[in-house]
This record gives C-alpha cells, structure tokens and sequence, in this order.
C-alpha cells in the first residue's frame, strides 16, 4: 500500500487490478475521496491505496527511464543527462550516491521508481518518464 502524499502525477507503480498486477502512471489524485487516477496504457481507472505497490528500484527500471549504465572500479554509475546514480556494484541498489550539479545526496535504503522519479524532479524540475 502507498501513501497519497508520496504520490505525484507521472509516477509509476503497480496496480492490484482484481487480482492482475499491472503498471500504471498516476495521472491524477483525489485527496478527498482518497483515490488514485491510474492510466495501464489500456484505460484510466480510479484506485484505492491499498491496490496500489511500489516499484523496486533496479538496473531495468533505469534503463526503461532513460540511464544509461557504465561500470568502473568502485561500482556501477547510472547517467542521464547531468544526473548520476552511483552503486556499489551491478544491481546492488542497498546504497545510492545521486547528484545533479552541486546538489548531492546519499540514500542508504534501496529506492522505490516513484521516489526516484520525485527526487528526480527536486533537483532538476524535470519530470522523469519512461524513455
């Protein structure tokens, strides 16, 4: 289950749809009536939370948002454009090291694609989609 306040418009997550788990992308969020507005690439349907999970963060995932990958010594690094995403290894996502410019931040905790796609967009105004 997720939470409506970690939700923005555009983020992708997985959808409990009577059984069928499926991705979607929030297009819309009604606080009032506590639903979500998911579009499955089908069809937009409203969602309670609790049909809603989390993507876990993953190479594939990066790729699918537009990253490319590049392994070195210490790790994997992960770019799009001014972004990095640093790992300790290939598909090793317990630590992160990301930075745009001068901002930087360190995450000690695998993330999930949503978060990612909302760090994304504090740093660079920039929303992250699937490339």
């Amino acid at each position: 289950m997720l939470k409506l306040n970690e939700l923005k418009q555009g983020n992708l997550v997985m959808v409990n749809d009577e059984g069928v788990l499926r991705e979607g992308r929030v297009t819309d969020i009604s606080h009032a009536d506590n639903q979500v507005l998911l579009n499955n690439g089908i069809q937009e349907f409203w969602f309670n939370p609790e049909d809603l999970s989390a993507i876990a963060l993953d190479e594939k995932q990066l790729f699918n948002l537009g990253f490319t990958g590049e392994a070195f010594e210490n790790g994997m690094k992960y770019k799009k454009e001014a972004v990095r995403l640093v790992t300790p290894q290939k598909n090793d996502f317990t630590h992160i090291e990301m930075w745009y410019r001068e901002d930087r931040r360190s995450f000690h905790a695998p993330l999930k694609v949503h978060e990612l796609q909302n760090l994304y967009y504090d740093m660079t105004k920039v929303y992250l989609e699937k490339a």
